[in-house]
């Protein structure tokens, strides 16, 4: 019959393909009726977004308390104590220190470039690199304009970061309050999603919840526990060279060692840069002690704390981190890996139950 001919089955494929894209293309032409929901997903994406961040890492400690037999409202409560006993040791201890090195790195960043752009003419008086280069070239004050455009960039965008926790402090304040919830109800949310799914594809959806979970939870988990373990390293080693704003750059390869394979050149860029600033010998010890911290970080701590949980091609990642970068900036970056993680896992369990053997048959 026509309906079970390969051709009408690849033309039903072809039309689903056109219909979708004819509804994204009036999507867009109607975007403004979907201005409120693009506002209040604004609003809520951030405590959220701390808040399943939050969860997924002290969901253990919970489980923990619990197997020991301390109520769960408890453990919270003495877990959320810790916490802010953390909070005001680094707001007493480190931050200050921090700060002043932030305040500083701002004030002398007209001197940083001016020592940038005599290392720059030095390197440029030497016979072999002036054979290349030429001694009429500008490339010092290209490479101190370009410094200067990054330093720039770096503080305003440093600048802004305060100013929005400023404007959205209410916001975040419900963060706790979202994560005291998801860690009390956290038995229940399985069952809370499952209700929305037909009952013949429960246990399937149940999977998919499960496999969800798992993924998040060794991404986040893993992340965190191998960049601190990273940035403590990074500082004790910035420490013994003598590299200055040594505090403020491990904080900052820190931070962009989250984001997986390319974080760790990026967190490494600012830290060549003020070493070459200083003294160009002292880059050599720089990549010593990155290289040294990386081989500690992938030889023996991501074997034992990470593993292979994150089974994502590193070209996928960069393609990933570009495009979500670019669309939507910092919060893409930081969302674009579990995003496309949540992804793959429901649209492979999808294909499997509907799919697969449609389209084995199709091919044959």
């Amino acid at each position: 019959m026509l309906l079970n001919s390969k051709f009408f089955r690849f033309f039903l494929v072809i039309c689903s393909l056109l219909i979708l894209l004819a509804i994204v293309y009036m999507t867009a032409k109607i975007s403004f009726i979907f201005r409120p929901l693009a506002m209040i997903f604004n609003i809520l994406i951030l405590p959220f977004m701390l808040a399943g961040f939050f969860y997924y890492l002290l969901r253990p400690l919970v489980t923990y308390f619990e197997k020991i037999k301390i109520n769960k409202t408890i453990s919270i409560i003495l877990i959320y104590c810790v916490l802010a006993a953390a909070a005001v040791v680094f707001f007493i201890i480190i931050w200050p220190l921090l700060q002043t090195q932030i305040e500083n790195f701002i004030k002398s960043a007209p001197e940083l470039i001016k020592g940038f752009q005599a290392q720059i003419n030095k390197i440029q008086e030497n016979r072999l690199v002036a054979m290349f280069v030429g001694d009429d070239s500008d490339l010092s004050t290209k490479l101190s304009e370009y410094l200067n455009t990054a330093i720039t960039i770096a503080s305003n965008y440093i600048s802004n970061i305060f100013a929005i926790i400023t404007s959205f402090v209410i916001v975040i304040a419900t963060a706790p309050i979202i994560l005291y919830y998801m860690l009390k109800e956290s038995e229940h949310i399985p069952s809370s999603i499952l209700h929305i799914i037909p009952r013949r594809f429960r246990k399937d959806g149940r999977e998919v919840i499960l496999e969800i979970d798992d993924a998040l939870s060794g991404f986040i988990v893993g992340r965190v526990i191998i960049t601190c373990l990273l940035g403590v390293l990074l500082y004790i080693g910035f420490m013994i060279i003598g590299l200055p704003y040594a505090l403020l750059l491990a904080v900052i390869a820190t931070v962009l060692n989250i984001i997986p394979y390319i974080g760790q050149f990026l967190g490494a860029i600012p830290c060549l840069i003020v070493a070459f600033i200083d003294a160009p010998s002292m880059i050599i010890w720089v990549v010593i002690v990155t290289v040294i911290a990386q081989q500690i970080e992938s030889s023996f701590l991501s074997p034992h704390i990470y593993g292979k949980r994150l089974d994502i091609h590193p070209l996928t990642t960069i393609i990933l981190l570009l495009v979500a970068g670019d669309i939507v900036g910092i919060l893409g970056v930081i969302l674009a890996i579990p995003a496309y993680m949540v992804v793959k896992i429901i649209i492979v369990r999808i294909y499997r139950i509907f799919l697969a053997d449609k389209f084995e048959e199709l091919i044959e």
